[in-house]
């Protein structure tokens, strides 16, 4: 009766963790975007040009001031 017990158990066991690994095994989904495409606030002209126009508009309000 044991020996029976025994290979029940197997059994199950294993069916236990065929069915655990199966629901584990998952595709993978990898979506790589390779676009090189940058936004405008990420292009360095944009940031040397705004850096100017402060520069100008700071040194028009100070030079406002000495009326």
């Amino acid at each position: 009766m044991k020996k029976y017990f025994n290979r029940i158990v197997a059994t199950l066991i294993t069916a236990f963790f065929s069915v655990q690994a199966y629901a584990q095994d998952k595709g993978l989904d990898i979506d790589i975007n390779v676009d090189k495409k940058q936004d405008w606030y990420q292009q360095p002209w944009v940031w040397v040009v705004a850096g100017a126009v402060f520069i100008l508009l700071l040194a028009a309000i100070l030079r406002g001031n000495k009326k």
